[in-house]
């Protein structure tokens, strides 16, 4: 990528990072206006780094920008939640199935299902979506690839503006709770393959949920128009 003259390529960089994050939190949601005085004050930075950063997130279909409105967060079109959840099957279920018994990740899995537990009982269902990202985040980095990582880190929040669509986290996340603790179970076991086919069943079931969240969404705006 190739920043703006006098904007140093990295603190771009470094700025998205910081706006993506808030996309896997949670805490920029679907449809949300962004306020360039608000953000560059929060992050510290001048209105033209924010906008290079604003820029990099639009080409990542993350942000919208739509002249005299502004720029605002994207919402996923059906096409990209069902592409999303293609590479979800295709990156995810391999990484499970053919990792490495005794891979560091193991760890973060485990820390992340532990999290998810923790903020089920303090009824903190944004927390878990957080610990459900983590999780599927630790998943992938089971394969040892870089690359794999950057890619899925985007996608990650892309995936979180389609849990976005939603807008009840509890009915969302909470079926899923014990399905990640069950995956986990069976990789701490030794049964990589069988907690492969675990989150495949998973992801088919958790695609079905949001195309349906994103059907109503589209029904109702019809209905208000």
């Amino acid at each position: 990528m190739t920043s703006a003259p006098g904007i140093p390529a990295n603190l771009t960089d470094r700025i998205a990072q910081q706006l993506r994050a808030r996309i896997v939190d949670g805490e920029l949601t679907p449809g949300q206006r962004l306020s360039e005085a608000a953000l560059s004050e929060d992050l510290a930075i001048s209105r033209n780094t924010l906008r290079e950063a604003f820029r990099l997130l639009s080409k990542e279909g993350l942000l919208r920008h739509e002249p005299n409105r502004g720029v605002s967060v994207a919402i996923p079109s059906i096409a990209a939640i069902i592409d999303i959840y293609r590479v979800r099957r295709l990156i995810e279920c391999q990484a499970l199935a053919q990792a490495y018994p005794r891979h560091p990740a193991k760890k973060h899995l485990r820390a992340a299902v532990d999290q998810a537990l923790r903020c089920r009982d303090a009824g903190d269902w944004r927390g878990v979506g957080t610990a459900n990202m983590e999780l599927h985040k630790a998943i992938v980095e089971l394969a040892d690839s870089e690359r794999l990582n950057e890619m899925f880190a985007h996608l990650l929040a892309e995936l979180r503006l389609a849990f976005g669509l939603l807008n009840d986290p509890e009915f969302l996340h909470a079926p899923y709770v014990d399905g990640n603790v069950k995956i986990v179970e069976l990789f701490e076991a030794g049964k990589p393959h069988e907690a492969a086919a675990a989150l495949a069943d998973y992801l088919v079931h958790s695609e079905r949920i949001v195309l349906a969240a994103y059907a109503r969404r589209v029904s109702d705006a019809g209905a208000s128009m």
